[in-house]
């Protein structure tokens, strides 16, 4: 305890780093949430944090909680009744029993679900739903699942409520929606290209054969028109929140319960069936995480990162953009792109000459960087690891060599693919930040 006290700097970096172990690798196969909390309660025991600091830093997130809680719910629900079930299935009757055009439409329904429902909802649900439907329709089904991985991340800042994590990053300095379409719209639009048009690359060898009918077309039922329109006037809320610039907190968590009860009209089990399904853990993950970046801030760690930023700062407009972006990029295959979010906001937001623009940078690096993540070590995007969950559990090969394909070596063409991706990334980092620059 004397070393503890006399080395708090120390202390706090070995249990944060603790903490960051336990939630890539899972040690005894422990819930993420677990690892947070108990990075979290050893702070608070060895004094490394007050309880005031520690009550001060769960508080910050309640305006994420409850967004989390509201889109969970609003996604389960959605999948209860058998939305994305009849999307996946509108999809392949609109295909005309074209592979390669199915890839498309998939790819056009996961950005639609990324954008209103936050890139949870689809790797959560979209992709099983996604697996279903295109095991009946007789296809090779690791394309269009690789589409929902991919555009959950590509995708998840073409609105405030696309990913949990523009909340997370943005805390209380959230812009409002016109002015998050006039910063995010063309960085979204790039974004979405570039992964579509390197993935369609990837995948081409796989999507040259017929898609076949479904014998049977999946059909909503009357709770399912309830719950798609439940989620069409959550939707409506939210946006209107977001314009007027109202925490999305609420709004998102009262809309989810009005929508659940809208369906109980029809299914009355509805409301119980679906609290029973959402992965709650994620709320104490979060607020774990929430107050272990407190205690950093405490010891004078963030200064680190601070400094860094400021660093990058004072470099050439475009150099210090791309330097930051793919800087973030390769901290967040170290880590998980959440600690690394809160870690990079809360150094922006303490910045003595930060703007706006620059509190931007954190989410722009995780967005942006998404697909070049995917690339070098997949697992480190919670979307991520969900979608890759959802492929691991039916034994499909999602190697470089299934991408190429070509077994068992990598070859030219993988390496190629490595190149695109990066310079895909490249190109279209300029391009925002050249048009930011003009804008801003």
């Amino acid at each position: 305890m004397d070393f503890v006290a006399k080395t708090p700097f120390f202390a706090v970096c070995i249990i944060t780093g603790a903490t960051i172990v336990g939630l890539l690798f899972r040690p005894m196969r422990l819930p993420e949430a677990v690892w947070a909390c108990l990075g979290a309660l050893v702070l608070i025991l060895l004094h490394l944090i007050s309880w005031d600091h520690t009550l001060l830093a769960v508080s910050k997130g309640v305006d994420v909680y409850l967004f989390l809680a509201g889109m969970m719910l609003l996604a389960e629900l959605a999948r209860r009744e058998g939305v994305f079930d009849w999307l996946a299935g509108l999809a392949i009757r609109a295909a005309n029993k074209s592979a390669s055009r199915l890839f498309l439409l998939i790819y056009c329904v996961g950005i639609v679900v990324t954008a209103f429902l936050s890139n949870d909802a689809t790797a959560v649900v979209l992709t099983p739903a996604v697996y279903a439907a295109v095991r009946k329709a007789e296809v090779d089904p690791l394309p269009y699942l690789f589409a929902c991985a991919f555009i959950a991340n590509a995708a998840s800042f073409v609105l405030p409520i696309s990913n949990p994590a523009n909340l997370v990053v943005f805390d209380d300095h959230l812009p409002p929606l016109i002015f998050w379409m006039r910063v995010f719209l063309i960085p979204s639009v790039l974004s979405i290209a570039a992964t579509f048009l390197v993935l369609r690359f990837a995948t081409r060898k796989h999507l040259r054969g017929q898609v076949a009918e479904l014998a049977h077309p999946v059909a909503l039922s009357d709770a399912g028109k309830l719950a798609a329109l439940g989620l069409a006037i959550a939707t409506a809320i939210l946006l209107a929140s977001s314009s007027t610039g109202i925490p999305l907190g609420l709004p998102t968590c009262l809309a989810a319960v009005a929508a659940i009860l809208l369906v109980a009209m029809k299914d009355r089990q509805a409301p119980l069936l679906v609290a029973q399904e959402v992965s709650w853990s994620v709320i104490p993950l979060v607020a774990g995480l929430f107050v272990i970046v407190e205690a950093l801030k405490d010891v004078g760690t963030l200064r680190i990162a601070q400094n860094a930023l400021e660093t990058v700062s004072r470099w050439p407009a475009l150099g210090g953009d791309l330097s930051g972006a793919f800087g973030v990029a390769l901290i967040s295959n170290l880590m998980n792109n959440l600690p690394v979010g809160l870690i990079g906001a809360n150094a922006l937001h303490v910045a003595p000459h930060s703007c706006l623009h620059e509190k931007c940078f954190p989410d722009w690096c995780g967005s942006w960087t998404q697909p070049l993540r995917h690339r070098i070590v997949g697992d480190h995007s919670l979307a991520t690891c969900i979608a890759q969950g959802r492929v691991s559990c039916h034994s499909l090969d999602v190697s470089e060599n299934w991408c190429s394909g070509h077994a068992p070596r990598l070859d030219r063409s993988s390496g190629r693919l490595n190149i695109m991706f990066v310079s895909a990334l490249a190109g279209s980092l300029y391009a925002v930040f050249s048009y930011s620059s003009k804008t801003a």
